[in-house]
């Protein structure tokens, strides 16, 4: 380790007034310091990991809910098909109002904080639609869900970026988007078996456990030590790398990132596209359009019916299918991230997804034209779980996490607000279009989203930076000075 990096670091004696030997034994001393803090209790990392992604889990059985309950809130309150289309896609309009607020309530109010107002939200919003009678209270249910989802895909992956070690950052983080597979993959198969009523539970269960779980799991330090609470930010780093591991040097680097921030302007949306912050903007903003125009929401939204129009009397198969395959595979994608790293992850992954929607518009294109019609279901089954595992393995989880590590801690809130905005614009263009551009052409629609996929890898070559391995400020410093 670098002599003159520890003095500046403030290590408590220094170092230019030793001899020779004190020095060495000095630099030998920060090198146990750091063996000791990456071999130190994680204990508490994870049970705050495993808390804050009860939120994920929430945000899956919202986004879910949809696609197994439509014959069954059709049927028992007697709605349109464009009834239940409001009812189906305003759950993205109330995501993307709260991704306008969920940075600066997330700045405000903590990371903690902006959980547990979403996770209020969002249990209020279950519950206007368990005892709706009709479409207005449906529609205010669903919408107060969204709002609630909207807030918590922003701050869950921050909150666990920012008290991850650096070693295990990018798997931890991507348990944000496992659990959402989770949710949404148990959303799909409960729902083939529950009525509609029943399956609000589903989505209650996770609210309360985030609201009990959140009493006991500290705040992050990096937001603590940014609103000037510095004690409060060394109790709450101590405590999430065990009580033996020496914080000294990690703490360090922190305040002084926060100091170096402190001498910057208060950062407003037209900052965003200075010189200084371009890059990672046009790289957060970049994933997410690429992430929501490949047509996973259109997919997942309507996958029943899309089965249907491939040929199947029933999409419950197709759906069961969907929920079994996504689990296992995001799980592959999470203990891949910090090995493989966030690029070739995300290149394999937007491959695959390219495979998945070309067969599946093969199959269309087959059956539009009386070709092979026996091989058309069968083709399109394969080609929507191939994307759909593609999906999970990378493109699911990747964006959010980049996101939730380029961003410097002063522009974190805006930025973060902007780059899930532009993702839930993207999730609402996708899911209100896609019956229309399936209506146009069933191929046209899944080759379109094949040529998406096609433009990501594109992307991730030209723009994209590798994160894995480096901490926070070394990420944000080289992205800005780039």
């Amino acid at each position: 380790m670098d002599v003159g990096r520890d003095l500046e670091k403030g290590v408590e004696e220094p170092l230019l007034q030793k001899e020779e030997v004190e020095v060495e034994v000095e630099v030998a001393s920060c090198g146990e310091s750091d063996d000791r803090q990456s071999q130190g209790s994680i204990a508490m990392v994870l049970l705050s990991t495993a808390v804050s992604v009860c939120g994920s889990f929430e945000f899956g059985t919202c986004v879910g809910y949809s696609a197994p309950t439509q014959s069954g809130i059709r049927n028992d309150l007697t709605l349109s098909l464009s009834e239940f289309a409001v009812f189906g896609s305003i759950v993205t309009i109330g995501a993307m109002l709260g991704a306008v607020t969920s940075g600066r309530i997330a700045d405000l109010l903590g990371r903690k904080g902006a959980m547990k107002m979403s996770a209020f939200i969002c249990l209020i919003g279950w519950l206007a639609i368990y005892f709706s009678e009709g479409a207005l209270l449906l529609d205010i249910g669903r919408i107060s869900t969204g709002y609630g989802i909207g807030v918590l895909s922003y701050v869950v992956p921050i909150f666990i970026a920012e008290i991850a070690p650096k070693n295990l950052r990018g798997g931890l983080t991507t348990l944000n988007q496992l659990f959402i597979c989770a949710g949404g993959s148990t959303a799909y198969i409960v729902g083939t078996f529950v009525t509609w009523r029943s399956l609000t539970l589903l989505g209650i269960i996770p609210c309360a456990l985030l609201l009990v779980g959140l009493l006991f799991i500290p705040e992050s330090p990096r937001w603590l030590a940014k609103v000037g609470r510095q004690k409060d930010s060394q109790v709450a780093l101590q405590m999430l790398r065990g009580e033996d591991t020496d914080i000294t040097v990690e703490a360090a680097e922190i305040q002084e990132y926060i100091e170096t921030l402190k001498s910057l302007p208060k950062a407003s949306i037209l900052d965003l596209f200075g010189r200084r912050y371009l890059r990672p903007v046009i790289v957060g903003v970049g994933l997410m359009v690429f992430q929501q125009f490949g047509g996973i929401n259109g997919i997942g939204f309507y996958a029943s019916e899309t089965f249907v129009s491939a040929g199947f009397s029933s999409g419950n198969l197709g759906t069961i299918l969907m929920g079994c395959v996504q689990v296992p595979i995001t799980i592959i994608g999470a203990i891949l991230m910090d090995k493989s790293g966030r690029r070739p992850l995300i290149m394999v992954s937007a491959t695959g997804t390219f495979i998945g929607c070309f067969l599946a518009g093969v199959s269309f294109y087959l059956k539009g034209n009386g070709v092979y019609m026996e091989w058309a279901p069968i083709l399109a089954l394969s080609g929507i779980l191939v994307y759909l595992g593609s999906f999970s393995i990378g493109m699911g989880a990747v964006p959010w996490v980049i996101m939730s590590e380029i961003f410097p801690i002063n522009v974190k809130g805006i930025a973060g607000s902007m780059v899930t905005l532009v993702n839930w614009f993207g999730s609402w263009a996708i899911s209100y279009t896609f019956n229309f551009l399936m209506s146009w052409s069933s191929a046209g629609t899944f080759f379109i989203f094949s040529a998406t996929s096609v433009a990501t890898v594109l992307f991730v070559v030209l723009v994209v930076p590798e994160t894995k391995g480096r901490t926070l400020e070394e990420i944000q410093e080289s992205m800005s000075s780039s």
